[in-house]
């Protein structure tokens, strides 16, 4: 051996290992080893200190010290991943009681006592899918067509729950000015549903009724245009969403629209009731996304830092 820290120290060594019954053979290896870290063979797991390995030629320089400290902060940073999910699926799960809950709250409401319509804008805004009594006569010379719609038919659609095709019929909703006798304004009225083939007013004249009634409807507000959603196109009258605004300055009405109740309905005119309860309501597949993502990355981190199995 050199006394001389800096010149490499080498030598040969050679392990072997006789086949022994119940127990593993090591082949014979060698390595050539100079000074400067660690000696780590296949099978054979030996500190030496400030070791550098020359095997087949190639030089493999191990700092078991440092590896296994970069080791540990890598495993429980990656911890944090399966932990994150499993999180973000649970927080889900409660938005996703919260927003049942408040769909059950706004449907309770579309069957409660009728109130007097209020006029002021900032009152109605807090009363969505309240029902309302209002009185007076409809103005036929002009309608509005939200289209394309499907008739909302509850018995139909329990029926038909669960089935890959549906024989739900399409057409749109009349929507007519209304002449508030009561409260001396016009307003819009969503009348209800008519198929495709009634929506000219003259295929429909028996439902076109003049004389004074009652309704009780629903108050809706207005709509923002959803992404992929095609613009209204005033010119041929087809509304895709509730523009109250556009809508009401069109046909000389305040900007207030009210679903009319089943009741309604008169023979030969639209279909009243046509009122959803609808709020975005996707946390179902955030919480299988998350949780999903959370048991993957738990059986990898498990795999790895556990079982010790490469990945």
């Amino acid at each position: 051996r050199s006394s001389d820290p800096e010149r490499q120290l080498s030598f040969r060594f050679r392990l072997r290992m006789l086949r022994v019954p119940g127990r593993r053979v090591l082949n014979v290896c060698s390595a050539q080893v100079v000074t400067g870290t660690q000696l780590i063979l296949p099978s054979v797991k030996s500190k030496l200190n400030g070791i550098v390995v020359k095997h087949n030629g190639t030089h493999i320089t191990t700092t078991a010290d440092a590896a296994g400290a970069d080791d540990s902060i890598l495993k429980w940073a990656l911890l944090l991943i399966p932990v994150t999910t499993l999180g973000l699926g649970t927080w889900q799960v409660q938005r996703r009681k919260w927003k049942v809950q408040l769909i059950e709250e706004l449907k309770e409401k579309t069957r409660s006592d009728p109130l007097p319509l209020p006029l002021d804008q900032l009152e109605l805004k807090e009363l969505e899918y309240r029902r309302v009594r209002v009185r007076g006569r409809f103005d036929h010379s002009q309608e509005l067509y939200i289209m394309p719609r499907s008739r909302v038919d509850p018995d139909k659609e329990k029926q038909e729950a669960g089935r890959l095709m549906s024989s739900t019929e399409t057409g749109a909703n009349v929507v007519t000015a209304f002449n508030c006798s009561d409260l001396g304004v016009r307003i819009l009225v969503n009348r209800g549903f008519v198929p495709r083939t009634r929506i000219r007013p003259e295929t429909r004249s028996k439902g076109q009724i003049t004389e004074e009634v009652e309704l009780i409807g629903v108050v809706r507000l207005t709509e923002t245009r959803k992404q992929f959603m095609p613009e209204n196109d005033v010119k041929k009258n087809c509304w895709h969403y509730r523009d109250l605004e556009s809508m009401a300055q069109i046909v000389g009405t305040e900007p207030i629209l009210i679903d009319a109740d089943l009741d309604s309905t008169v023979p030969g005119g639209p279909i009243g009731g046509q009122t959803r309860v609808t709020l975005r309501n996707e946390h179902l597949q955030y919480i299988i996304t998350w949780y999903g993502l959370c048991a993957a990355t738990s059986y990898m981190w498990f795999q790895k830092f556990v079982r010790k199995i490469a990945i």
